[in-house]
């Protein structure tokens, strides 16, 4: 029995893992690489030939999960595509919209080069196209949670609650031998304890190996305070500049979890009836979905429900979907809230409400999300008194907020206290899904607290599971991350 590190190693994004055994090729997630030094590695064939390639079997719906398996489709691969039920759904929504960037990333690329006579590093042509994503679909079998799903003779799985996002799961599989069988746990994206809407993450006693995400693996979230109340001061005093609030937000969970906190101060008075705006077509797509998986709601949400204050909706929401009711948004005179797409502000309508309401002293530009080195939302955020929108200079005058706090990934502390529930030392963990320095912190931090057997694999690396847990490197490609 064999594991292969395919992707997310020593970095981000990527995800992607091979569980080899008896013959059979289970690819774990198979996710776009986003990071612009591993750009080449969508462009590489699939170090699994997609013929070999038995199931795959999916944590979650973000891209850098998901966002490769087209191409691994359009490439060959027809097997069945294992994940939750909500899954199914959101997979559609999130991987249209890929193909759709894929395809005008080509376009841009096309007339660049030809104006400026010269050849990229990558071919001119889009990953995959819409019709690998109309096959890609086909493929997917919903499954529900705690119920163990057979892998040929191989192997089961069994999904758990990630409480990432609407959908995401850990991953238990459950190996036979003649010793009686071996449990190897994926932990995909570790939510955070406590957040609204969904369930918290699942804890495990025991299993033998464990494939764990590391995103926040050096560091702590700060103390955030009161959530509801950090929205009720920015919101009010706003309203009583004359303002507007704009909101950058990624389109799925985030969007969903600034809107319940917003409900539960609209429904309690403690701001004042005004116009809250989601403006973002693939948002209002997942908005759509949340009602049919209310099961996957946590107590809390449910309760609201049944008291008729359901959270993800409330006197003077509005979704905008189309572009049409985009631009009316920036005609209403009164304050309002807005939340628009890009959460990074890189792109999308995001960029059209910065534009109304940036030079605005009495508007308020809140952050609620991480904002990458070299974003417009991180050039805002980090005080920059003049920035470049839609090829425009333009001065900050309106008030920089941040909401801490809602962020989708436990940090240091929370997955040191979800590893740390095994009750007996695993033969060995495997850190991934987070750049080299946070890796190799939790490695440090297990192996002092715990004293168990901890590595961070490389790209292309293989565990021989049969007989040692340690890591060796693939077939010459070890060295290259």
């Amino acid at each position: 029995m064999k594991l292969h590190f395919l992707g997310a190693n020593r970095q981000v994004t990527g995800s992607r893992y091979c569980l080899e055994t008896e013959g059979t090729r289970i690819l774990i997630d198979c996710g776009l690489f986003q990071e612009r030094a591993y750009l080449e590695r969508n462009w590489a064939p699939s170090p699994v030939a997609p013929s070999e390639i038995d199931a795959i079997v999916l944590t979650h719906v973000h891209i850098d999960h998901c966002g490769l398996i087209p191409r691994l489709v359009q490439e060959g691969f027809n097997g069945p595509i294992y994940c939750t039920r909500p899954s199914v759904e959101l997979a559609g929504i999130m991987l249209r919209d890929a193909a759709r960037i894929q395809l005008e990333d080509a376009k841009y690329k096309r007339r660049r080069h030809m104006k400026e006579g010269r050849r990229g590093k990558y071919p001119v042509v889009p990953l995959y196209t819409e019709e690998a994503v109309t096959a890609t679909l086909s493929l997917l079998k919903g499954v529900p949670y705690g119920k163990p799903v057979p892998l040929q003779d191989a192997a089961t799985v069994t999904f758990h609650e990630a409480g990432h996002i609407l959908g995401s799961a850990m991953l238990e599989f459950q190996v036979p031998s003649n010793g009686g069988g071996t449990r190897i746990i994926f932990s995909g994206d570790i939510g955070q304890w406590n957040k609204p809407i969904i369930r918290d993450p699942t804890l495990f006693h025991e299993s033998d190996y464990v494939v764990m995400e590391t995103t926040y693996g050096n560091r702590d979230h700060p103390e955030s305070g009161d959530i509801e109340r950090q929205f009720e001061r920015v919101i009010n005093r706003t309203v009583q500049q004359g303002g507007n609030v704009v909101i950058p937000i990624p389109a799925i969970e985030r969007a969903q979890e600034v809107i319940y906190y917003i409900s539960r101060l609209a429904y309690a008075r403690r701001i004042p009836l005004l116009n809250v705006f989601l403006d973002s077509p693939m948002a209002v797509d997942v908005m759509r979905v949340f009602p049919h998986f209310q099961e996957c709601f946590d107590w809390d949400t449910r309760e609201l429900i049944e008291l008729d204050e359901p959270p993800l909706e409330f006197p003077g929401l509005h979704m905008a979907r189309s572009v049409e009711e985009s631009k009316s948004i920036n005609q209403h005179k009164q304050p309002c809230i807005i939340m628009s797409t890009s959460g990074m502000c890189t792109a999308g309508r995001i960029k059209h409400h910065l534009r109304k309401n940036i030079g605005r002293p009495e508007s308020t530009i809140l952050f609620v999300g991480y904002q990458a080195q070299g974003t417009l939302g991180r050039q805002i955020l980090e005080g920059n008194p003049i920035v470049r929108i839609h090829g425009r200079q333009w001065k900050v005058k309106a008030d920089i907020e941040r909401i801490d706090g809602c962020s989708g990934h436990a940090d240091r502390r929370a997955l040191l206290t979800w590893i740390g529930n095994l009750t007996r030392p695993p033969r060995h963990v495997f850190l991934t899904h987070g750049d080299e320095e946070a890796a190799q912190q939790l490695a440090k931090d297990i192996r002092s607290r715990f004293g168990w057997s901890v590595s961070v694999p490389h790209y292309q690396e293989t565990a021989d599971l049969a007989s040692t847990p340690s890591p060796r490197p693939g077939h010459g490609s070890a060295e290259q991350a």
